[in-house]
């Protein structure tokens, strides 16, 4: 039966109240909480794993940007967005990672977008995307947005990639995307192993290095350095500057060429603000605090070891970290509520993740482990989330 038109003509947005109410009824409407700047709550949800976000000397750079270069870019990066201090950004941290060149974004999600789509548009088409089943949201939509047929491999799993890239007798380019660090569960990728499985197939790598950066490799040069990786001509990577920087943005690390082709056909670069001079900044005060004082990504790693080591000794089911993520399951989505609202009242902030937002339907906690925490607070939080896990499923 037809529709009456008048029905949507006094708000024609009135189907979005039902939707949420309907998001409320299962259980999985999200709402926005701010929190206030001295907030008395410890930070276990958040990804600032070097707890550099604070820093002084961060903030500094932040604010001696912004009184030099003004509060925005101004425009584009091809316009008038693109400054002295976003240049010498680009230049240290591809120096840092051990790639030749760089290319600063909004934000990390902008970054797996340019690099996605613009990666996998050569003339002709015919590309081919392999990407991992638990990859990151940002991936997951470069995949949709880029012209390229999308095959999706079992969770790092080299073998899949490998049948994937055997069926692929198209002239256009093939290229595996895949996180290094996952973020729910922490796990890393294999990643020598898929560039082995790349070179033989003639397919490039991009490498999503979001959780990696600062925490994994010498001195927290990344997961893909680590993996003896870095300069590789037939590896890109993507990184953010939020996390272990603590600032705000996203780049793209590589060869030369392959920077300078997003340059002029990315579209998250070209037809955005480049990024403002204070998360500029701030982001590259960061690294060079991180280049002189190294030892902030061991110790950020001993948190996440020192952590699991307790919830397991509790007998929580957490992960085992391969980074600084630790993720302690539940046994329903609303154990998982209970369970971070409980552990919030207790001053301990967490993170929360159950279906949808999870690939293999299992609710947890998900804790980041921050380098910057004492013994006795990394106690104090163990403490906190071993006290408050739920006893049922109900």
């Amino acid at each position: 039966m037809p529709q009456d038109p008048s029905a949507h003509a006094a708000d024609p947005f009135g189907w979005t109240a039902a939707a949420l109410e309907t998001r409320r009824a299962a259980g999985l409407l999200r709402t926005l909480v701010p929190r206030p700047a001295d907030s008395p709550l410890l930070d276990l949800a958040g990804n600032d794993y070097l707890g550099l976000s604070r820093h002084p000397e961060v903030v500094s750079a932040a604010a001696d940007a912004a009184r030099h270069w003004g509060a925005g870019a101004g425009g584009s990066r091809l316009v008038t967005g693109s400054t002295e201090l976003h240049a010498r950004l680009e230049r240290e941290l591809a120096a840092f990672c051990g790639f030749e060149a760089a290319l600063v974004l909004s934000s990390g999600y902008a970054a797996n977008l340019a690099a996605v789509t613009a990666l996998t548009n050569a003339p002709g088409g015919g590309g081919l995307l392999v990407s991992d089943a638990y990859n990151h949201a940002s991936l997951i939509d470069g995949c949709r947005l880029s012209r390229a047929r999308t095959a999706v491999a079992a969770h790092a799993d080299p073998e899949a990639v490998a049948k994937e890239l055997e069926g692929h007798t198209d002239d256009g380019p093939a290229l595996v995307v895949t996180d290094s660090v996952f973020s729910v569960d922490g796990d890393a990728a294999p990643l020598a192993e898929l560039a082995t499985v790349c070179a033989a197939a003639g397919a490039g790598l991009l490498v999503d290095d979001a959780h990696g950066l600062g925490v994994l490799g010498d001195g927290g040069r990344g997961a893909p350095y680590a993996a003896g990786l870095a300069g590789s001509t037939g590896t890109v990577v993507t990184a953010t500057l939020s996390k272990s920087l603590g600032s705000q943005g996203g780049a793209v690390l590589g060869p030369a060429h392959v920077i300078a082709h997003l340059v002029n056909t990315a579209r998250t670069f070209i037809f955005d603000t480049g990024l403002a001079p204070a998360a500029a900044g701030a982001a590259l005060g960061a690294l060079r605090l991180l280049r002189r004082e190294p030892e902030r990504a061991a110790r950020t790693r001993a948190v996440a070891t020192e952590l699991h080591a307790r919830l397991t000794a509790a007998g929580l089911d957490a992960t085992r970290p391969d980074a600084a993520v630790v993720s302690v399951r539940a046994p329903s989505p609303q154990a998982a509520v209970r369970w971070a609202a409980d552990c919030r009242a207790a001053g301990l902030h967490v993170g929360c993740f159950r279906p949808p937002s999870v690939p293999d339907g299992v609710s947890r906690l998900r804790l980041t482990a921050r380098g910057d925490l004492s013994a006795s607070v990394l106690a104090r939080a163990a403490d906190t989330v071993i006290a408050t896990a739920p006893t049922t499923a109900a």
